[in-house]
């Protein structure tokens, strides 16, 4: 049997050593950022993404071992556990096996099989099974007895038939092998519930649905899932008997796996129907469960980690850096919010225009804007992409315009989770005497100037970038983008002096608590000018320091290296540099070619290796590095504002809200994202849209397809492909479903490599528009 640490290295391909290394450490308490980036000698250099496998993966076989030993126990206590038993399941490696093994000796209620084991029913159904010339009416009429239950020969023969029934379906081997059979051959089946057809609209492509079970993609099978907890679809498995075949491929492989050939005799033909009765009441229904069930954890665990990679990108995204901005929260009746805050993000003014109907404002509103632009001098200006964002940036325009000399730079701004972050706690403490309409601009304005830090303070779910996010599991999808926001952060490293309270409990080894005393540390002794400062924060002692230190940066502060990604606790192989080239530190920070001339193996020892080493030489030369790119924003096209405004081959640009398994979502300023088909990607065969593309690139797009009526917009990034005549739907020159060879029309392939299924063209179909509309409303 392989122990924890080996099963998790042959999966991540990697040494045990390095996978019990970092158990060690996980199990001492160490954070995965802590680990990746401090720890690299002893884990062999595994990175974030590996680790955290690892730790998922720790977590699930933790619990697997847990469970065998429940179930060895169980089944020693009932005197039954052979050595050749606990063999298996101690050799088995995954849940539903070891299951499989259980379920005949696992405790339940008494059944009909039971009860016929304890009517002394069992040595008659030995004989039906084994012997080839029973009779079966004339031996069960050998057996009635109405005191047990079984008053004619009818209720004998069931009750043998339950027996074998049962112990049929507890057979581990017969229910492992179908089941891989069905993994491999079932197509999943979806129709639409008569009656349902008008309520159950949005699910239209799937009223007479089809496809192999192991290549249906999450987000169809979300997709029908949702329309089947809606009462719209009936979903199940479907596998056609083989030609010449007149028993479903399941029931063929029980009778294959039992060595039985039947043929017409009184016994072979009960014989048969106890089989055709345990596939269909016990094996098919089982694990047509088990199936969907697995299929819906792979599909939530896909549309989890699409989420978790939108996220990352977003968070990721380039900051425009540390500058006075102006964000402006547009709306029209309501009027445009306007909030100043100054180059950290600290609050200085705010107030509202109505340039837009119904009162008009245009010019009042113009000189307002004017009059706090010279005033706190700002650099930037966002907009929120909400309702009144395109007329409000057409005031923003005008204003500039006729402004003389350096003006500020005016930036479209996603306002998703804006509004929960207005009314959330954390902002009732930190702006908490400003109304929740201003502290929505202040968020604008903030987020432009460092979307991370800003985007901490929201729950992650509220940011609108996930797919299907409100039909996968929560507990699951909360504990990913805490994990995919805790990487972020400590990749890019916490101004510990700036940073929020919100910021900072995302640091590694940092609770909530601790996050608000070093806050509360900070106001009242000032700011911090050394990192070691840290540890007479209250609660917050040496292992917490020795997690955290690394990612805070104190910039400006007594030691240079406080500022850098350099950890305290090698500080010393800093200074040996610093010595060993006669320059203090602060003069050697940022001297590459000084630098770029050492050998790592020259400072290494027992405690430092050449990773570490390497690491601290790289950091010397670019203190506290942001690895966030350059800052890009989109210009969104002048008159094009609504869905109507589009027309057919136009070119615009836009920026890329949204990454799913089959394409991007774009904003083109519309106030509705277009879909770019994972086949409209590019000119070359794309299996995986994010090897092209991410979440906040600024990409240009054509337009190939405008529905006003139902708010779809089609949309390629090949901008050399035509659009189809108006009216005509895209997809109309592709293959439809279930269509024959010689109906489909004729056409060169459009990518090397792999050809698009069929079923993949559906993708903008209602069921997920409508719930992407949902989504990003919420």
């Amino acid at each position: 049997m392989l122990s924890i640490s080996q099963l998790i290295a042959r999966e991540l391909a990697v040494d045990p050593a390095q996978v019990q290394a970092s158990i060690e450490l996980i199990d001492a308490g160490a954070t995965i950022p802590f680990i990746a980036r401090y720890r690299k000698e002893k884990t062999g250099g595994l990175d974030d993404g590996q680790l955290r496998q690892l730790a998922s993966r720790l977590s699930y076989l933790t619990e697997l071992n847990e469970r065998r030993q429940v179930i060895l126990a169980s089944i020693e206590a009932q005197g039954k556990l052979s050595d050749a038993l606990k063999a298996q399941i101690e050799q088995c490696d995954g849940k539903s096996q070891l299951e499989d093994l259980y379920l005949p000796y696992k405790p339940k209620r008494r059944t009909k099989g039971q009860m016929a084991i304890e009517a002394g029913l069992e040595p008659l159904a030995e004989q039906l099974l084994n012997q080839a010339d029973a009779v079966p009416e004339a031996l069960a009429a050998a057996a009635i007895d109405a005191d047990k239950g079984y008053a004619d020969a009818t209720a004998v023969l069931e009750g043998a038939a339950y027996i074998l029934i049962e112990r049929f379906a507890e057979d581990a081997q017969l229910i492992d092998k179908i089941r891989g059979y069905l993994k491999q051959n079932a197509r999943l089946q979806a129709k639409i519930i008569k009656g349902q057809e008008k309520a159950g609209a949005k699910f239209r492509d799937y009223f007479e649905h089809s496809e192999l079970l192991a290549k249906a993609p999450s987000h169809r099978v979300l997709a029908m899932l949702r329309g089947r907890n809606e009462g719209a679809l009936s979903l199940g498995l479907d596998l056609k008997p083989a030609e010449g075949q007149v028993r479903h491929p399941g029931e063929q492989m029980l009778h294959q796996h039992l060595g039985l050939n039947l043929g017409d005799s009184p016994r072979d033909a009960w014989l048969a129907r106890v089989l055709t009765l345990c596939w269909r009441i016990k094996l098919a229904a089982h694990l047509e469960t088990e199936l969907l069930s697995a299929l819906r954890q792979v599909a939530e665990a896909d549309a989890i980690q699409v989420f978790a990679n939108n996220l990352g990108d977003l968070l990721m995204a380039a900051p425009a850096g540390a500058k006075v901005t102006m964000g402006l929260d547009p709306g029209l009746r309501t009027g445009v919010k306007v909030a100043i805050v100054d180059a950290t993000g600290k609050y200085h003014a705010h107030t509202t225009i109505f340039p837009h109907a119904p009162q008009n404002a245009w010019d009042k509103s113009a000189q307002t804007l004017n009059k706090l632009i010279d005033m706190h001098k700002v650099e930037l200006i966002a907009i929120g992409n909400g309702t009144g964002s395109r007329e409000t940036d057409k005031l923003v325009a005008q204003v500039l315009s006729k402004r003389e000399g350096a003006k500020p730079s005016k930036v479209m701004v996603s306002e998703a989770g804006a509004s929960v972050y207005s009314a959330s706690e954390s902002a009732a403490l930190e702006l908490p005497d400003l109304d929740v309409t201003i502290r929505g601009a202040i968020s604008i304005a903030r987020r432009l100037q460092d979307p991370l830090a800003e985007l901490v303070k929201i729950e992650p779910k509220a940011i609108g970038v996930g797919q299907y996010q409100h039909d996968v599991s929560q507990s699951q999808l909360a504990q990913s983008l805490d994990h995919v926001v805790e990487d972020c952060v400590n990749a890019v490293g916490v101004d510990v002096n700036m940073a929020s309270a919100a910021l900072l409990s995302r640091v590694a080894g940092l609770s909530k608590s601790m996050a608000d005393n070093i806050v509360a540390h900070r106001d009242e002794n000032g700011p911090f000018t050394q990192r070691k400062q840290l540890l007479k924060v209250a609660r917050l002692g040496p292992k917490a320091y020795q997690q955290c230190a690394g990612f805070l940066r104190i910039r400006g502060g007594e030691n240079p290296l406080d500022s850098s990604a350099v950890h305290p606790e090698a500080y010393q192989v800093a200074q040996s540099i610093c010595e060993h080239l006669k320059l203090p530190a602060n003069e050697l920070i940022g001297r590459t070619d000084l630098l770029k001339s050492l050998n790592p193996k020259d400072f290494t020892s027992d405690e430092f290796g050449v990773p570490t080493v390497t690491d601290i030489i790289n950091e010397l030369n670019k203190p506290g590095r942001d690895p966030r790119g350059e800052f890009k924003t989109a210009e969104f096209k002048e008159g094009i504002e609504k869905v109507s405004d589009l027309q057919l081959d136009m070119v615009l640009q836009g920026v890329v809200t949204n990454v799913t398994n089959f394409g991007a979502f774009v904003d083109v300023g519309v106030h509705q994202d277009g879909l770019v088909h994972i086949s409209s990607l590019a000119d070359k065969y794309v299996d995986d849209p994010r090897k092209v593309i991410k979440t906040g690139d600024v990409v240009k797009v054509k337009v190939m397809e405008v529905d006003v009526e139902r708010k779809r917009i089609g949309l390629s990034m090949r901008l050399d492909e035509k659009a189809p005549p108006a009216g005509q739907s895209n997809r109309a020159n592709k293959p439809s479903k279930g269509a024959k060879p010689s109906q489909r029309p004729t056409q060169k392939p459009r990518h090397k490599g792999k050809p698009k299924s069929a079923p993949a063209n559906a993708a903008m179909g209602d069921a997920f528009a409508a719930a992407f509309a949902k989504a990003k409303k919420s």
